[in-house]
């Protein structure tokens, strides 16, 4: 209870200024003089409290304090409402007519309001008992108390500890802007709440008197915890358009975006292979950075599932468990399960000398081959037909840093499209040292040098592989030392690459040891033109990047040596400029050649942002690459094929993006990706792509996300990014992918979402190829109540990873300040 103060109320300087002429008028006294600027102690006679009568042109307004109130400084307002009693500050009361006796009572009346600290009132009545802090209010009474605010015809409560009633009150919340009324709230503190036979909803109320939410949770009792923003309803029942929806004995929601421990959203689902589907998770809120999730589901077609996720966080590593469990599988009559774990962290080695070490782990494995196949919207790493079970412990320190790590795959195999396994690396050391810009035996600084070593043991099953596994040790060294200016660059650099290999089988000449060294010199370089231009009545930086580079590697028969990790390099922009024509090391291709390129850019000169850039590259061979993979054939083409790029982002709301490798031989491209996107505004995005790779596949891949009310001149309104363009707007999503050689959609996704301001609901076809005579479809309802729950399949997600640029039509961005209620 607040103390009572032994002069409680401070008179503002208007107030002192109409006490002051009351007072000389009843003495019949004609004078003037200016109102004091500090506040005057009331007289300790009751009956000399002036009364300011209700046709007065302003209100009184006084003040109840506890000693000398101190100005703070303070950069901005508070956020967090302070509890402590010497944070309180005074009480400040205004009305038309004001009574009462000192450290007794004061009676507000007309326009009556009363502030302390973070709360205010106002009320056409208001009565303030000080010796038990105790306010009652009635008539149009309104409360604000840290930006929650509840209104009603009369109110009850103890100020300092914010405990009483309040009879029919509406309310809302300021973290959510949650809503509803009640036939009563008992007010435990200024955190806790209950509401008797009330109503909760996001929606917000109109000013039309035959108002009702489109939805609305309704409970014969509701307990409000503020502090920890969770709401618990008790006997509750959802209604979604005035239709009973969902039915609970007691149920919890958030009344933000804090986590919490209990029931979320059951998703429903239908498809071909699951049959109906509905999954009820339940969310375990560990610790703030520890949680889980049990989501056990049934399905029709095919029995009980049980999956669930662990998360952690720590200050030195984090981390992700996921485990999912079918017994009795009805479509292969067998038990399914899978699990992965992803984690990365440090390791405190106790070793001052040492320090920390790093541990990765990326460990994925399923019950059987055809997983992939029968869960194809389960857990994305458990889902592929390559898993990899992979551990990696590394150590570093200044220029050093060395690793072990052990790889093991799982391959889920499937009869019509056989894969030959990767090898393991049972176990791999890796050890590297790297300088740069450093001193070189005495030849100066200015070196970049480098020596890295591989050691690793391949096994896989010979009988697949055809090859024997082996252990392979492999040395790169190199040195280089660039010369940069503001005109250009160049950069010449040898590498020595230097491998042996002991086989656990002879090879097919008899050998059970081989050992290969193999020279690189590349020399690269180029230049740097910049010039101020004009185009289309635009101001723009135009560049010109000319370079070439060079690389002569030795041949070195190769073709005896097992493949264990290499493959061909892709022909693009980003590794037409490197020394191997292979990634890996168990090919090092001899080369004698010249790659030249040149590169023209746009850009604006205040932000340097670029506004078109076209490139071209091609290589000039002078000897035959006679080092391939097992089964290639040799290169022998002079001239290769020629590279042009172009990607143009003239205007914010236009991007283009191409790429062709055209031949020269037969004159037309091997491979071609064009790309084009219109994204005007938020919500408003239209991509397109076409993939040609001649002889092999040709694609149209289109997506968008577009409200249909545009069609019949609705615009709607700019919110911003994540509050959709207004209530009543469907929007048009989905994304086709469409084989050209096959005559056939590949992958489509099609929906619409209608956003109705406070929920949201989404219809969504799916379906995706799984091989090439098999697909699944599955067809997504969700119906999300904004700031409640969703209800049915997320499809959020499907969005998300399958539309270029979604753009959710909710997502909260921060927390709403409690000034923006403020009264």
């Amino acid at each position: 209870m607040r103390r009572a103060s032994r002069s409680p109320f401070i008179l503002s300087p208007v107030a002192h200024g109409a006490s002051w002429l009351v007072s000389c008028a009843m003495l019949g006294l004609a004078c003037s003089a200016p109102a004091q600027a500090q506040p005057l102690a009331l007289p300790s006679d009751p009956a000399a409290l002036p009364e300011t009568p209700a046709s007065a042109p302003k209100p009184a307004e006084t003040s109840v304090a506890e000693g000398a109130s101190k100005l703070k400084s303070t950069p901005m307002l508070a956020e967090q409402v302070s509890n402590l009693p010497e944070d309180q500050g005074p009480t400040f009361v205004f009305g038309d007519r004001i009574s009462g006796r000192p450290d007794l009572e004061t009676v507000i009346e007309g326009n009556a309001e009363l502030r302390r600290g973070a709360t205010s009132m106002r009320a056409d009545h208001i009565e303030y008992y000080q010796p038990d802090d105790l306010v009652k209010s009635s008539g149009k009474v309104r409360i604000n108390r840290a930006g929650n605010r509840f209104e009603g015809p009369e109110l009850e409560i103890k100020l300092d500890r914010f405990e009483g009633f309040f009879t029919a009150p509406r309310y809302r919340f300021l973290s959510n802007g949650g809503n509803g009324q009640a036939e009563r709230v008992d007010f435990i503190d200024e955190k806790h709440l209950t509401a008797l036979r009330a109503s909760y909803t996001t929606c917000e109320r109109d000013n039309e008197a035959s108002w009702e939410p489109a939805w609305v949770l309704r409970a014969s009792k509701f307990q409000f915890d503020l502090e920890n923003d969770v709401g618990v309803a008790t006997g509750a029942v959802v209604r979604f358009k005035n239709v009973p929806i969902l039915g609970f004995p007691v149920v919890s929601f958030p009344l933000s975006d804090k986590r919490k421990s209990g029931l979320l959203p059951p998703t429903l689902g239908l498809g071909s292979v699951n049959g109906f589907e509905y999954r009820q998770p339940y969310y375990f809120d560990i610790a703030p950075n520890r949680d889980a999730t049990f989501s056990p589901a049934i399905m029709t077609k095919r029995g009980i599932d049980l999956a669930g996720e662990f998360r952690y966080l720590e200050p030195a590593y984090q981390g992700t468990l996921r485990a999912n469990l079918m017994p009795g599988d009805k479509l292969r009559d067998r038990d399914r399960w899978s699990y992965s774990l992803q984690h990365t962290g440090a390791i405190n080695s106790g070793l001052p000398a040492i320090g920390n070490l790093g541990l990765a782990l990326n460990l994925n494995r399923v019950s059987d081959n055809d997983y992939w196949r029968d869960f194809p919207v389960a857990n994305p790493s458990t889902i592929q037909r390559l898993l990899s079970q992979d551990a990696t412990l590394s150590w570093g320190q200044g220029f050093f840093s060395t690793a072990v790590r052990a790889l093991k795959w799982q391959t889920l195999q499937d009869v019509s499209a056989p894969i030959i396994p990767p090898y393991d690396r049972l176990p791999q050391f890796t050890a590297t040292y790297t300088r740069v810009d450093a001193p070189l035996v005495g030849l100066g600084n200015g070196f970049d040098w480098s020596v890295e070593g591989d050691y690793t043991r391949f096994s896989a099953d010979r009988l697949l592989t055809n090859q024997p596994n082996s252990n392979r040790a492999f040395t790169r060294a190199q040195v280089s030392h660039p010369w940069l200016s503001p005109a250009g660059f160049i950069t010449p650099k040898l590498q020595l690459h230097a491998t042996n290999y002991q086989f656990d089988a002879p090879l097919a000449n008899g050998a059970s040891s081989a050992s290969r060294v193999v020279p690189t010199f590349s020399l690269d370089s180029g230049l740097q033109f910049e010039r101020n231009a004009s185009f289309l009545g635009r101001n723009v930086t135009q560049t010109l990047e000319p370079r070439a580079f060079y690389v002569r590697t030795p041949f070195r028969d190769q073709s005896g040596l097992p493949n264990y990790d290499s493959g061909a390099n892709d022909f693009n922009f980003a590794t037409v400029f490197t020394e191997n024509a292979f990634v890996g090391n168990d090919r090092i291709s001899d080369e004698n050649l010249l790659t030249l390129g040149v590169t023209s850019r746009l850009l604006d000169p205040a932000t340097g942002a670029e506004a078109l850039r076209f490139g071209v590259a091609q290589r000039l061979r002078f000897e035959d690459q006679k080092v391939t993979l097992p089964g290639a054939l040799p290169v022998t083409d002079r001239i290769s094929d020629l590279l042009v790029g172009a990607s143009v982002n003239w205007v914010p709301q236009w991007a283009f993006d191409s790429i062709v490798q055209y031949n020269p031989k037969t004159k037309q491209s091997d491979r071609s990706t064009f790309g084009v996107r219109y994204n005007p505004s938020n919500y408003h995005v239209i991509s397109a792509a076409y993939r040609l790779q001649r002889n092999i596949s040709e694609q149209v891949d289109v997506g968008w996300q577009w409200p249909i009310n545009d069609l019949w001149g609705d615009k709607g309104r700019d919110l911003g990014a994540g509050q959709g363009q207004g209530g009543g707007r469907y929007y048009a999503v989905g994304r086709l992918n469409y084989s050209v050689l096959d005559k056939k959609l590949v992958d489509s996704i099609v929906g619409v979402e209608y956003d109705g301001c406070c929920w949201i609901g989404r219809v969504v076809l799916q379906r995706s190829q799984n091989t090439t005579s098999s697909s699944n479809t599955r067809i997504l309802f969700q119906l999300e109540l904004v700031g409640f729950s969703r209800i049915g399949v997320s499809t959020l997600e499907t969005l998300k990873s399958n539309i270029p640029r979604y753009q959710t039509l909710r997502e909260k961005t921060s927390s709403p300040s409690r000034f923006t209620t403020y009264d």
